[in-house]
């Protein structure tokens, strides 16, 4: 899903950013820029060098504040991946294991509508 979202943020000419939460094991960001035990980092490509989209990582180079650094995050502390100019994107669970799997099968028949439909509050006026 990051993948997916970076490249149409990027085909899009929007800013792909990611929401890191900097507490995960292995996260390797810049401290002074955490805030709230998170980091937004920008991973356009004009930001950064040497992007690497893994599966189970995020790495590249990138400069703070004038100093470059080497920037690693492991896929799990990735909280959410959107575009800055207009906020779409996906939120990503905090724990991937208690995410919601559940799917319908196409011969399963459609769930029944919890509420049934009123009618129409609008009247006739002749």
């Amino acid at each position: 899903l990051i993948r997916a979202i970076y490249d149409w943020a990027q085909d899009n000419n929007l800013t792909p950013h990611i929401l890191v939460d900097a507490t995960q094991d292995d996260v390797s960001v810049p401290a002074e820029f955490i805030e709230d035990d998170k980091i937004i980092l920008n991973i356009a490509g004009g930001a950064v060098a040497d992007l690497s989209l893994g599966d189970d990582y995020i790495a590249f180079n990138a400069r703070f504040a004038g100093v470059a650094r080497e920037i690693f995050v492991p896929v799990s502390a990735v909280r959410a991946v959107y575009a800055r100019e207009n906020g779409m994107g996906i939120v990503l669970p905090d724990d991937p294991e208690q995410a919601d799997t559940t799917s319908l099968n196409v011969d399963d028949p459609p769930p029944a509508d919890p509420i049934p439909p009123k009618g129409s509050h609008l009247k006739v006026i002749k």
